[in-house]
């Protein structure tokens, strides 16, 4: 009798049991109290789902690592309120042989869910209308050098955005909040938007991506709002005539744009536009992670299990509206 394969991981039941393919996006090996166990986060293109391996813990540490698409076979039940895959036996994808068995590259990947060329023309059409001349050249400047990174990129490793063009679809999204904020405080669009797009360009620095985030060294050591600050100096010193004050305020938005000294930010919001910039993107990133937590929750329970980056349980009365 063949075995049977895992639902995508967005729709596991406890009941479900059989193998699948899969993202391996994390991967520790942790000290428990019967001995060691691996735990996974595991990603397929509706979601992630928390991951255990607890038997032949020593062979199966060295069969795959973070990174790779991995074949696996486990059952699902919920632990704590949240599914879990209780993984049996787990190893890395052979591309070849698998796909004859069903393995697709884009099944395993979480994406946004607008597509990236479409996205892309969206920023560059935004770009191609901002007014003032030195804002829009070096946007363009930006944006053109970073193509390739900006259509795939993710806006985080695990917060929010976290997947295939999460980057894209958030300043997309805070560039659009930011503009109807601009327009109604009679705040200057251009600086805001330049803003929305320059704000975390420092992370196509800080992460290393193929098919999972990672930290690079320059990441882990000077971080995105250094990265990006450093990016748009060099950028618009390629500029002839580049306004100075105007080159201040644009630093001022990538270096104050978390909003307080506590969130990583080495100056406060102390413009109008900054302000507007750090509500507008602290409100899509927090909308992003309402609307994923509520998605990722498949317990029966009226509301989800505990957010600890939220600091709050969430109602999911409203999943089947949205």
């Amino acid at each position: 009798m063949p075995t049977p394969k895992l639902p995508p991981l967005r729709h596991l039941t406890p009941d479900s049991t059989g193998v699948g393919f899969c993202l391996c996006t994390s991967k520790e090996v942790r000290a428990g109290r019967n001995g060691e166990f691996i735990s996974l986060v595991l990603q397929d293109a509706t979601g992630k789902v928390s991951a255990k391996v607890f038997e032949d813990v020593e062979r199966l540490k060295g069969e795959f690592e973070a990174g790779e698409f991995v074949k696996i076979r486990g059952r699902a039940n919920v632990y704590n309120d949240r599914m879990q895959l209780v993984v049996e036996n787990i190893r890395r994808v052979h591309a070849e042989q698998d796909r004859q068995e069903g393995f697709r590259e884009e099944e395993c990947i979480l994406s946004a869910p607008r597509p990236s060329d479409e996205m892309w023309a969206d920023l560059q059409a935004r770009v191609a209308h901002v007014a003032n001349p030195f804002l829009r050249e070096l946007l363009e400047r930006v944006t053109c050098a970073s193509e390739a990174r900006l259509r795939i990129w993710p806006a985080a490793q695990t917060l929010h955005h976290a997947y295939r063009a999460g980057f894209l679809e958030h300043v997309l999204k805070v560039a659009e909040v930011g503009d109807w904020l601009a327009r109604t405080y009679h705040a200057d669009a251009d600086l805001v938007f330049a803003g929305a797009v320059l704000h975390d360009i420092g992370k196509l620095q800080e992460l290393d991506y193929t098919f999972a985030a990672s930290y690079s060294r320059d990441g882990r050591l000077m971080g995105h709002i250094a990265l990006g600050t450093i990016l748009v100096r060099e950028a618009a010193a390629a500029m002839p005539g580049f306004p100075p004050l105007l080159l201040t305020q644009v630093e001022h938005l990538v270096l104050s744009h978390h909003g307080c000294l506590e969130f990583g930010s080495p100056v406060v919001p102390q413009t109008v536009e900054a302000f507007i910039l750090s509500f507008a993107d602290d409100l899509d990133a927090k909308v992003n992670m309402v609307r994923h937590a509520i998605q990722d929750d498949t317990g029966d329970a009226e509301f989800t299990g505990y957010h600890s980056r939220l600091e709050r349980v969430l109602w999911k009365g409203a999943r089947e509206r949205e």
